[in-house]
Formats: structure tokens, sequence, C-alpha cells
């Protein structure tokens, strides 16, 4: 993907440096600086996951599947 970013002096300096140390393209070196600065360091602390839930005023138990098949195959009020 191409996209233009402005780069700090000190950035374009460090990539430009690893360019030429690998012989490869500043794209590629600018990608390999940020995958390092991605995975330096320690994994990020995590909250465990809290399932939120909300009444939804349903008037079925939406828990039994058969009750759900039941309501959805009756006729709307007014329908034939």
């Amino acid at each position: 993907m191409r996209t233009t970013i402005r780069l700090d002096s000190d950035v374009l300096a460090a990539a430009e440096r690893l360019r030429l140390e690998r012989g490869i393209g500043l794209g590629e070196a600018v990608n390999e600086l940020v995958r390092a600065g991605i995975h330096h360091g320690q994994p990020a602390v995590r909250r465990p996951f809290r399932q939120r839930t909300r009444s939804l005023g349903a008037r079925v138990d939406l828990s039994r599947n058969s009750d759900v098949s039941d309501l959805v195959d009756e006729p709307y009020p007014g329908q034939s």
C-alpha cells in the first residue's frame, strides 16, 4: 500500500542507516523499524473480557429455539 507520511529527521536518519546497511529500499527499512517498535517491550496488559447484557423487553424466551421459531412462523396481525 502506498501512502505519504512525514518522518522526523531522526527517524529518517535511522531508516537511511538501515537502508544502507542492508541494501534495501527506504519503505522496507521504515517497515522493519516500525515492526521492531511494535514488538519491542512487554506485551500490553489486557483487561479480562466482561460481557455486558441489557434487557430488550423480549416477550418470548430467546434461549429456546422452538419458541423463537413458533413466533417467527406466526402470521403478523392483520395479514393472512
